[in-house]
């Protein structure tokens, strides 16, 4: 038995090296793909990479688009690699994995900066730049972008420069990545863990489950709750127990701060120098300036006009909104109660409830996660006539994902979506749509269709009942579909063009824009219905969900700035950084502060969107694509939120088109104007700003 099985490893060959995997779609085998298979396809697909770079340098005939610019193999060994690899770092990863990623970061690295400050090879792109045939606009978009991409990573360079230009985005490489496992890490390393039922007051039926489900799992007696939003954000809004509450919060908001192997201060710091130091390299005063040259907002100055175009309109309607907050807590705790960032959440709810009569749990029961999937679904067959079809020969990476075929009003295929809802230990927080393979047309016209996924951390199914979500991860799930759209619908001919490769402050504009759904009628009467009765969300409830959809929106709108201010801070030095983060951050957002900040509270450990993600002096993008989302969803509002003629003109410019052409150009295209502030002002109950 030991020599048949040793023989059958010895048979067994990498995946990653097959030229089709033999799966649906030619989907990722995750059935098959082991630990040990990532290195060698690395280091081969790395191998593969300069094999081409050499190819087009050789050619002994002149530099032209198609032989130096369109010259290249989407979905190749190295991207497919990747993709697997890093999404699982994501969604599905252990030490195993965060170990070999130590070690292939500074590799991967090296090789990508190999290719951008390779001289022959820039000399040959720099050539078809400036004498190329007429192009179209796409072979254009592509074009600037390759240029761009060279001299924005150091092209340009004396050779000294080159040199350090390579050791600070290695060295970036690196403490990203570090700073994304020390927060991980940290989130799972706490929990609270109640053995008294009193200690559960207030708590509702749900969240009490869900904790004795998270305790049972850990071979614990009573209830464990956690730092995951579907355990943490019931137990601020729900449990009675100030202290307990406390020790959630200041848990949560202390994260990579403590004296441990995760502590985040020094790499916060260092993650800012860095980026400062790479783009004055490239002769920009602050890495705002470098970042903002590729955004619709162009400059800081722009950011800071929406910033405080927002912090003018909403911060003296935020502060009454806390103070009435505070009021009818002191109604309970007396006059001398101060509020504290752990009791807003829980008597913001109180007064939800009072106002509106509404409460998240009254609703969970209507958005069972199953129908809430087929409402999602059946929004995307009303608006575009494409249908889903799970396929269960596609292989998946853990038994909570499910893969759908997307299909097109004519029925051809588009796409695989992937599914992925639940919290787990090797998870990230957060929600993200993620590509596995993007779409391209090859020479021949076929049309090369995307694999995409949505991966989510929603409320899980307990012993007694399915999972149940609240309103605010009905619009999670909208959100993150909106992103899949435009990796489902991309229609371009290159595959860096593709889906959601635009400007970052454009690319929420697709996802915003759904969560408009999450409390139309029309929307809410196609699927939410009680998962036990079968009855329909009652009208009344749908009612009460319109009437406070504006409940605190000032307050949440003013929290987002504060996240922008921050980043903005972060980003527009021009000098070393070299102060103490805690009391940077505090001065940083100090105008945007709507509750008392204890001291050894830090954001900037754990802000993944600015640190280890992709919106460093770019987390303005969330408010100025609501700009966009309400400016475009108010055309839905007009001519019907289920109308098909403005849902194809929104598939066929903005969805379809990825990143062929300047952003406002396809939104004028399907607007036709250009945004104004005063939509999302009306949506959220506020007067336009008049600016004469």
């Amino acid at each position: 038995m030991d020599i048949i099985q040793e023989n059958k490893t010895e048979e067994r060959k990498n995946p990653f090296f097959s030229s089709s995997y033999g799966t649906p779609h030619d989907t990722a085998p995750f059935d098959r793909i082991h630990l040990e298979d990532y290195e060698p396809a690395f280091m081969e697909g790395i191998r593969q990479d300069d094999e081409l770079t050499d190819t087009i340098i050789q050619n002994p005939e002149p530099p032209t688009f198609d032989n130096t610019i369109s010259f290249s193999v989407p979905d190749n060994l190295l991207s497919r690699v990747s993709n697997v690899f890093f999404n699982l770092l994501s969604a599905e990863t252990n030490d195993e994995m965060d170990e070999l990623a130590q070690k292939m970061s500074p590799i991967l690295t090296e090789h990508a900066n190999n290719i951008l400050l390779n001289e022959k090879l820039f000399a040959r792109i720099k050539a078809v730049y400036e004498n190329h045939r007429e192009l179209t606009p796409e072979e254009q978009m592509l074009l600037d972008k390759s240029y761009d991409g060279f001299i924005r990573n150091g092209a340009n360079l004396p050779a000294e420069d080159k040199e350090k230009f390579r050791a600070l985005s290695k060295e970036l490489s690196q403490l990203t990545l570090q700073f994304s496992q020390n927060n991980l890490k940290e989130t799972n390393n706490f929990q609270l863990h109640l053995t008294d039922e009193k200690d559960l007051a207030g708590l509702p039926e749900s969240a009490v489950e869900a904790a004795a489900l998270a305790a049972k799992e850990k071979d614990l007696e009573g209830w464990v709750f956690t730092l995951h939003a579907p355990s943490y954000n019931p137990f601020m809004t729900y449990a009675d127990n100030r202290e307990l509450r406390r020790k959630m919060y200041m848990a949560r908001n202390t994260i990579c701060t403590h004296d441990n192997e995760y502590n985040n201060l020094e790499i916060v710091k260092r993650i800012v120098n860095l980026r400062r130091e790479r783009a004055q390299l490239l002769g920009y005063p602050t890495y705002a300036d470098f970042v903002l040259k590729k955004r619709m907002a162009e400059n800081s100055r722009n950011v800071y006009q929406l910033l405080n175009d927002l912090l003018e309109a909403y911060l003296p309607t935020a502060r009454e909104e806390v103070k009435e907050v505070e009021r009818k807590a002191r109604e309970k705790e007396g006059e001398d109660f101060v509020l504290q960032p752990w009791d807003f959440g829980y008597y913001a709810h109180k007064l939800q409830l009072e106002k509106y009569n509404l409460d998240a749990e009254m609703l969970r029961p209507y958005f069972e996660l199953s129908r809430v999937k087929q409402g999602v679904f059946g929004l995307a067959s009303r608006l575009y006539g494409i249908t889903f079809k799970e396929n269960t020969d596609i292989p998946v990476y853990h038994p909570d994902v499910t893969a759908y075929e997307v299909f097109d009003k004519d029925g051809t295929f588009l796409a695989v979506l992937y599914t992925d809802f639940h919290p787990r230990k090797g998870k990230q927080s957060g929600a993200w749509m993620t590509s596995y393979k993007d779409q391209w047309i090859d020479e021949e016209g076929i049309n090369h269709r995307p694999h995409v996924s949505v991966t989510m951390n929603l409320t899980k199914p307990t012993e007694s009942k399915p999972a149940l979500l609240t309103l605010g991860e009905v619009e999670t799930f909208l959100h993150e579909f909106g992103h899949a759209l435009h990796g489902i619908f991309a229609n371009t001919r290159f595959e860096s063009l593709s889906g959601t490769s635009v400007y970052w402050d454009f690319v929420e504009l697709p996802s915003q824009i759904m969560e408009n759904f999450a409390v139309e009628r029309d929307f809410l009467n196609t699927f939410a219905q009680h998962y036990q009765t079968g009855e329909p969300l009652p009208e009344e409830f749908i009612d009460r969900i319109i009437k406070s959809r504006n409940f605190n929106a000032a307050y949440a709108c003013i929290r987002q700035v504060s996240f922008g201010l921050l980043d903005m801070a972060y980003y527009t030095q021009d000098k070393p950084f070299e102060e103490d983060v805690l009391s940077f951050e505090k001065r940083a957002w100090e105008a945007a502060q709507l509750l008392p900040q204890p001291e050894e509270t830090c954001m900037s450990v754990q802000f993944g969107h600015i640190m280890s993600g992709g919106y460093a002096a770019g987390y303005y993008s969330y408010k100025w694509a609501e700009v966009l989302d309400a400016d475009a969803f108010s055309l839905f509002k007009e001519k019907g939120i289920f109308n098909r003629e403005v849902a194809q003109s929104f598939r066929d410019n903005i969805l379809s088109k990825g990143g062929t052409e300047p952003p406002m150009t396809l939104y004028k295209r399907f607007r036709g104007q250009a945004p104004t502030i005063d939509a999302l002002l009306q949506r959220n109950g506020f007067k336009p700003i008049n600016k004469a």
